[in-house]
């Protein structure tokens, strides 16, 4: 029975040297996968370079702080009675938060996928992720469905490093 279990032991652990390949890889998928995804919400909101999408606003003001079915959790921005913005002050900020994730999605995104000060990336990305979980889609269905795993690919990337096949190692910028 013992040689039984060593075979069978020998024959489910043959890949175990090379492990730390496949660590480099799933990096890299982590990283490509994840930063893909900001990537292209980040260039849906520009119309060209330096170009801001006018309708990113709308979605910003509307869809996500100002929506027409009030989401249980979410960060409701504008008045309620009027179901509209009462202040500008208030539409300019979130004008500003659209600018801001524009930007912020195209370089984390992009630094991500290349793997440049990844952690930097992939923390920056985390707490865009945990603020459209907490604060615009509250729901454990998007949670569940999507954020999670940006959430887990981005705790990987932090946690682990960007793997060799990034220029974090190329330039010995992650030691």
């Amino acid at each position: 029975m013992t040689k039984i279990f060593t075979r069978l032991s020998t024959l489910l652990t043959f890949w175990y040297p090379y492990a730390e390949k496949l660590k480099s890889i799933s990096l890299l998928v982590a990283r490509v996968s994840v930063g893909r995804v900001f990537l292209k919400s980040g260039m849906v909101k520009w119309n060209g370079f330096l170009k801001f999408n006018p309708d990113t606003y709308d979605l910003f003001e509307y869809e996500f702080f100002c929506p027409d079915e009030i989401r249980k959790g979410a960060l409701y921005l504008c008045d309620k009675a009027e179901a509209d913005y009462t202040n500008e002050t208030t539409r300019f900020i979130i004008d500003r938060f659209a600018n801001l994730a524009g930007v912020m999605e195209v370089a984390l995104g992009l630094t991500l996928i290349v793997g440049l000060y990844s952690r930097v990336a992939a923390l920056g990305l985390l707490g865009m992720t945990l603020f459209i979980q907490f604060f615009v889609f509250t729901d454990t269905a998007t949670w569940w469905g999507t954020h999670v795993w940006w959430f887990v690919a981005l705790f990987v990337v932090l946690a682990q490093g960007p793997g060799i096949f990034s220029l974090d190692k190329l330039f010995k910028v992650e030691k």
